[in-house]
């Protein structure tokens, strides 16, 4: 199946930051599909298996103001345009950097049943409604562009319980993906694919590539259903990346706890840790000469965050892990 990139071909290697105003979000996360499954049926559970993961040469990075898990520190938008050769992305906006491929695709979901679809409109209305960011159905962008499915449709940017934009990079080829079906065919459809990506994704872009991606599909007839299994699961017998970069070997570290800027604690707020070890791996990126949005496009597509500890109150431990490999002379 061939896959467009997550802005649907908007960027190119001319794209400069004047350019972002006449991005359309609307087109944001164009999916191949839907692949109709011939047998599958509500209750059953969907393993869809990843052989093969072929990136097309061009890619890019970017913050997007008013996206991302910073955007109250990056408003402007910024730009990286990779070229990808021999298993590898490089850029002029980051000299120095060199980023190893392990794609994956950051889109990978089934429909939902006419049930499903009224409850999670539902649940993300309520959250809308407290002042949280959600998306709503938006017909601008949609195909087809009218009728039900564009005014009603959800959105892509949220995962679900029947898949969606998960961004688990670990769903590399040789990965397996085990989806609960909920509509008579199944309905599968993927894109978005990263070329490489951190755990966590913070400034909402990954290495954005379009890709070629092989599938099997195999039908776990009611296993969904007997074992009450309502969210996504995934396995890979093998190694999902190069030990080296998966551990990864050759590391520095910053850890991010509850603690206000004034020294207060947020005890047990995991989003503060989370910011702060951000924040943090920024700061150390700066002392070697980046700027913070070179640190924070770094962040997003090589520093993989990790949940240290959820148990030593008050204060709860997040740290991001940078490879010291990606970096070359």
């Amino acid at each position: 199946m061939q896959t467009r990139d997550s802005m649907d071909g908007q960027f190119n290697a001319k794209t400069t930051e004047a350019d972002f105003a006449k991005l359309n979000p609307g087109v944001i996360h164009p999916l191949t599909g839907p692949v109709f499954i011939k047998g599958a049926k509500p209750g059953d559970l969907l393993e869809i298996e990843f052989v093969a993961i072929r990136p097309e040469p061009f890619a890019f990075t970017c913050i997007v103001p008013g996206l991302g898990y910073l955007p109250d520190v990056f408003s402007t938008p910024f730009i990286v345009k990779w070229k990808i050769e021999n298993n590898f992305a490089t850029s002029d906006q980051l000299p120095g950097v060199r980023i190893p491929g392990a794609p994956f695709m950051g889109v990978s979901g089934l429909a939902p049943s006419k049930d499903k679809l009224k409850e999670w409109t539902k649940r993300e209305n309520q959250a809308m409604a407290t002042g949280k960011l959600v998306f709503p159905p938006d017909a601008g962008g949609a195909i087809p562009a009218t009728g039900s499915a564009a005014t009603e449709g959800l959105r892509t940017v949220p995962p679900r319980e029947c898949g969606g934009n998960f961004d688990v990079k670990q769903l590399t080829a040789g990965s397996k993906l085990f989806l609960p079906v909920y509509v008579n065919g199944a309905l599968f459809s993927t894109g978005d694919g990263p070329f490489a990506q951190g755990d966590g994704e913070v400034c909402i872009t990954a290495v954005e590539m379009g890709a070629t991606v092989a599938m099997k599909f195999r039908i776990h007839y009611g296993e969904a259903a007997r074992k009450n299994i309502q969210a996504p699961r995934f396995s890979h017998s093998g190694y999902f990346n190069d030990p080296k970069w998966a551990a990864p070997r050759n590391f520095v570290g910053t850890m991010g706890m509850p603690i206000k800027q004034d020294g207060s604690n947020d005890p047990e707020n995991l989003n503060l840790a989370t910011r702060n070890a951000i924040l943090q791996m920024i700061d150390l990126l700066a002392e070697r000469g980046y700027t913070r949005e070179q640190a924070y496009c770094i962040c997003s597509v090589a520093v993989d965050l990790r949940i240290s500890n959820v148990v030593d109150v008050p204060n709860f431990v997040v740290s991001a892990l940078l490879p010291e490999e990606i970096f070359v002379k």
